[in-house]
């Protein structure tokens, strides 16, 4: 893929940021992981709840949720405790996509929700909470299913999402904050392993963009969310450890 000019880091335009899964960060929830993409570390983590929401009670139906913020000193300007509407927005992004791959009726009257906590931000912390989130929920439910609580795990596939966006004139994978911040297009894809879509969020900064520029970004996080997705395979083929 030819670049209009060199990336800040490096990279080529189709190339991931160095990406890492360290499942079990923490050991109280019943699944926890600290996702890593360059310099933007999330940490997510897993929990079981006592019940499900009084709206599903009694439907045999479960619930998966998510809650997502930026820690103070997680960027230059430190971020204040708070839920911003932002992060509202973002969580619930969240919480749409990994419902998307559970089976709600396999989990009745049982409620997950899973917890992304921004470390440090560098660009792509929603989508980063989605890679990191699922596979803390994955091992949450891993978990539960040997406790006996659930006969089989209700996840139907994987979850990875990433960003894209055009900066400079050139379609880029994984943006950090300095590409992310000067993009002329911006967008978040959200796919399942099989390679269904999810969620696609993009924006024109300025200029509108075209359909073939669209179709050039979806095929780029379609091949990034590929290696994300083989990534989160080769973690979670072995189980997660044993709980005393």
């Amino acid at each position: 893929m030819s670049q209009s000019s060199p990336r800040p880091d490096g990279r080529a335009d189709d190339q991931l940021r160095p990406m890492s899964f360290e499942r079990d960060f923490t050991e109280m929830a019943a699944g926890s992981c600290l996702v890593t993409f360059g310099r933007t570390r999330v940490l997510c983590t897993a929990s079981v709840g006592d019940g499900v929401p009084p709206w599903l009670r009694n439907t045999g139906r479960g619930w998966v949720t998510a809650e997502y913020s930026m820690l103070p000193g997680s960027s230059p300007e430190r971020i204040r405790r708070r839920t911003s509407g932002r992060d509202q927005e973002i969580q619930r992004l969240i919480a749409r996509s990994l419902r998307a791959v559970v089976d709600l009726e396999a989990m009745p009257e049982m409620e997950l929700t899973v917890d992304c906590d921004v470390l440090q931000a560098d660009g792509g912390t929603r989508t980063a909470s989605i890679c990191g989130g699922f596979v803390a929920l994955h091992d949450a439910f891993t978990r539960l299913v040997a406790a006996g609580d659930l006969p089989a795990s209700p996840i139907i596939e994987e979850l990875a999402a990433i960003s894209v966006g055009i900066v400079d004139g050139a379609p880029r994978l994984d943006l950090p904050y300095v590409e992310d911040s000067t993009a002329e297009v911006d967008f978040n894809v959200v796919m399942t392993g099989s390679g269904r879509f999810v969620e696609v969020q993009g924006t024109a900064e300025g200029q509108a963009f075209e359909r073939s520029q669209l179709d050039a970004l979806v095929d780029l996080a379609t091949g990034g969310i590929a290696d994300i997705v083989e990534a989160q395979r080769a973690l979670l083929a072995t189980p997660p450890a044993a709980r005393a």
